[in-house]
């Protein structure tokens, strides 16, 4: 690298990240994966095809931690703590019971169909138990998941990074001579310990620099954006400094800065999305670009062998037995074995055992690298497919929309998108029945190709989706009433037991007939 060649440098960086951007149209038309698009850019580009050589694991390593970090971040941030809370605890399982339950079974898959010693088997099966945030948040863009199902989803794919990462690591060393002569229950105890204290920096950090950034926020918008993500950096670096998991400390502290209530929100949702997009599309490209194609029929039997007993026996057995006593339905249980997607974290953590001294483990990387390609093609395609013949489709699929400009912010405003699913009560409601808190507003509605300005007689249609406009005091009763009426329909909040706000006006709506009116509000009726 010179200063001669930064011109080409910045040409081809454009280049692939443009490419990169074009491929997310093509992904959310095809359905293919847009990882898997982004890898096929990376080995385009390899030795193979057009001549670059790539060959630095090290510098694949820090660079994938740092890409990973950024995901991690957006993750947080873009997770809003009321709809994933009830999550929690099914989560925090899956990411801890759940990952040492799969490392159990592809370790004991790998001991016994590939004749791997036990010391190398438990790196495999570590390598392989943690399911990809990236790949898991592009999933849950596009499918409408219940928010329970879809809040386990998202916490447990940030939060079983930092205990795989952890356990990785400590087998390696001890592959290679390095882990001291400590007992597994030492092993167990030191990943426990660094897995909370960098729970705890994340709050603490999260909360403290929230705060201060709060107390500052006449700044401009973009720049208390850039502010937020640095805060969560900084959780990350402090937790590593102090050989606390700086994974976990990061993510917790950008879930604890999204849902602050801190202003200029649309402004670093925003920032943060887009960083987490050109991280993903930088890591998986150079993955690409560090895979050897040749390498791969090699692999092919063993990954496939591992994968079939990781997606079928591993992955249901984990969750089986980490979520059991949450009383989740078996459809969910079903969804969630399915939704263990793989993504970067594996290929990234692949490179570990190498650069630590582990002997005879070169060809982990290609293994890993062969069963994600594999199995992301079965699983992502089909996880819309699965979800509706489960049946665990949502009414409606709500998200936060982030926008090119201030104004809603400096009025202390919110932009909601609300989809109108085939099994949601919205449909047949004009707005006027809505009856949402004051001031919230449907501003837009999208159908099909047109676009609807609507009245209070405009009647939803499924399929349609609703731009609402609220006031971020009544944001949370916007969203209840909203979800109550999917659910309910037009009587939602006069109905015995349906959920309703107090700042929701439950004065008769127009459309509801008189005799109907007395029959729903008499105490016998």
């Amino acid at each position: 690298m010179s200063l001669d060649s930064l011109a080409s440098w910045l040409l081809v960086g454009s280049l692939v990240v443009l490419f990169g951007v074009l491929a997310v149209r093509f992904s959310v038309r095809s359905g293919l994966p847009s990882l898997l698009i982004y890898l096929a850019i990376g080995l385009l580009l390899g030795e193979r095809f057009l001549g670059v050589r790539y060959d630095n694991a090290l510098l694949t390593e820090i660079l994938g931690y740092a890409a990973l970090t950024v995901i991690l971040i957006e993750g947080g941030i873009t997770t809003q703590w009321r709809g994933v809370k009830r999550s929690i605890g099914p989560a925090v399982s899956l990411a801890t019971v759940g990952v040492l339950v799969s490392v159990g079974v592809v370790a004991f898959a790998a001991h016994a169909v590939l004749g791997l010693p036990w010391q190398t088997a438990l790196i495999v099966g570590a390598v392989l138990s943690s399911t990809d945030a990236a790949a898991v948040f592009s999933v849950l863009r596009r499918v409408p998941l219940p928010r329970r199902v879809s809040g386990i989803l998202e916490v447990e794919s940030g939060l079983n990074d930092p205990p795989v990462v952890i356990l990785v690591t400590l087998f390696s060393l001890r592959a290679a001579g390095q882990g001291g002569d400590g007992t597994w229950l030492h092993v167990a105890a030191i990943a426990l310990m660094e897995l909370a204290g960098g729970l705890t920096m994340g709050l603490v950090i999260g909360w403290l620099g929230g705060r201060l950034l709060k107390a500052i926020s006449g700044s401009a918008a973009t720049v208390f954006a850039i502010g937020v993500i640095a805060v969560a950096i900084m959780a990350y670096g402090l937790a590593d400094r102090l050989h606390l998991s700086g994974f976990a400390a990061c993510y917790v502290a950008a879930l604890v800065l999204g849902n602050l209530d801190l202003p200029h929100r649309a402004s670093f949702i925003g920032l943060s999305t887009a960083l987490g997009w050109l991280a993903q599309i930088g890591l998986f490209v150079l993955l690409g670009l560090l895979a050897d194609p040749k390498e791969f029929v090699a692999q092919l039997w063993p990954a496939v062998a591992l994968g079939t007993i990781l997606l079928l026996v591993a992955r249901p057995l984990s969750v089986l037995l980490s979520c059991g006593p949450f009383r989740l339905s078996w459809r969910e249980h079903a969804f969630l074995s399915w939704a263990g997607l793989r993504g970067a974290v594996p290929v990234v953590l692949a490179t570990v055992p190498t650069l630590v001294g582990a002997p005879g483990m070169m060809w982990l990387f290609d293994l890993v690298f062969v069963l994600v390609v594999i199995f992301t093609l079965v699983q992502a395609p089909t996880l819309p497919w699965v979800a509706r013949r489960l049946g665990v489709i949502a009414a409606h699929h709500e998200v936060d929309l982030a926008v090119e400009s201030t104004s809603l912010d400096e009025v202390g405003a919110d932009l909601l998108e609300v989809s109108v699913g085939p099994g949601s009560h919205l449909a047949g409601i004009e707005i006027s029945e809505l009856r949402l808190p004051p001031k919230a507003n449907v501003s837009l509605i999208v159908r099909a190709d047109t676009t609807i300005v609507p009245g209070s007689s405009t009647l939803i249609r499924r399929g349609d989706r609703l731009l609402v406009v609220v006031p971020s005091a009544h944001r949370v009763a916007t969203q209840a009433r909203l979800e109550a009426v999917s659910t309910s329909g037009r009587l939602a909040g006069w109905t015995r037991g349906a959920p309703a706000s107090d700042e929701v006006d439950h004065s008769l709506p127009p459309s509801l007939p008189r005799r109907l009116w007395g029959r729903v509000t008499r105490p016998d009726a």
